[in-house]
């Protein structure tokens, strides 16, 4: 609430997992975001944590908090799902070394966040041609 009161945003990006109780939680942040006097506009869902991947089994998908949960979600929401991002050691390896893995630009990790940044710049520009530009929120007591 603070973000939307302080900034004039051109849209919100949901990050959930697929487990239940984020799930939920990501419910509450779309309806914020929808609600009439903020009227923020969701450019697209991405969940997080989707799989494991273990590094020496990279064909292998084993789904730890379950399995299409921000799917379902998006499909629910009418909003995009913008990419499913695995539990991959490289990921944390990378951001902890200042070279996030998205800069491999040959792995398929990296390949999975290009796509989500590719399907985020058309949500946004889909937005920007549609919709007039977003406001602060001004509380009134």
């Amino acid at each position: 609430m603070t973000l939307v009161q302080t900034l004039s945003l051109t849209g919100s990006l949901v990050v959930t997992t697929p487990q239940k109780v984020a799930l939920d939680d990501a419910v509450k942040a779309i309806a914020m975001f929808k609600q009439k006097d903020i009227e923020v506009p969701v450019l697209g869902l991405v969940e997080n944590m989707s799989w494991f991947t273990p590094k020496e089994l990279p064909e292998n998908k084993y789904y730890l908090f379950g399995d299409g949960g921000g799917k379902r979600l998006a499909e629910r929401e009418n909003i995009p799902l913008l990419g499913e991002i695995p539990i991959v050691q490289g990921v944390r390896e990378g951001g902890d070394g200042g070279k996030p893995i998205v800069m491999d630009s040959e792995g398929e990790i990296a390949k999975i966040f290009m796509d989500i940044a590719i399907k985020l710049d058309k949500s946004v520009s889909e937005r920007n041609e549609n919709l007039p530009p977003t406001k602060k929120v001004l509380i009134t007591h």
